[in-house]
């Protein structure tokens, strides 16, 4: 039997409704492995001495990967899997740094919808996504423009 995904249709979601997802915690690991994948290798990210003379004091996350472990929170939460034609677009900030040992969730508020006129099988969806630490201080602010495959009866 072929595996199903588990994502969302644009007609599964309502304008208003918060999705919480699970957590996460976020290592040095991590960040090393980013810098590589990436080539980001700022010395704030990776170079202890270099970062304790920040206002930071210490190493911190970078910002794009706060997003990308955003993406994947979303993900696991079986909202876009398998369902997300195209990311059309995304804004973000991040209030407060992501240090090594933050435990992170995500919660997504669905701002808005909007049915394709030309193209029936599909859907734009906006969505906030804030993510949080295990404080419950917001470490990334962000909107998301989603193109989401529409069920078809």
């Amino acid at each position: 039997m072929p595996y199903v995904p588990k994502g969302r249709h644009f007609d599964d979601f309502t304008e208003g409704e918060v999705i919480v997802t699970a957590s996460r915690t976020v290592t040095e690991a991590d960040v090393v492995a980013f810098a590589g994948v990436s080539g980001d290798y700022n010395a704030l990210h990776t170079d202890a001495t270099f970062a304790a003379a920040t206002p930071f004091k210490e190493r911190v996350a970078h910002g794009m990967l706060v997003a990308s472990i955003a993406t994947g929170l979303a993900n696991q939460a079986g909202v876009f899997e398998g369902t997300t034609l195209a990311l059309l677009g995304m804004s973000a900030k991040w209030p407060a740094p992501v240090r090594f040992g933050d435990t992170l969730h995500l919660e997504i508020t669905v701002t808005g919808k909007k049915a394709s006129t030309s193209k029936p099988d599909r859907g734009v969806v906006t969505v906030t996504k804030v993510a949080k630490n295990q404080r419950g201080e917001a470490v990334m602010e962000s909107e998301w423009t989603v193109l989401m495959k529409r069920r078809l009866s």
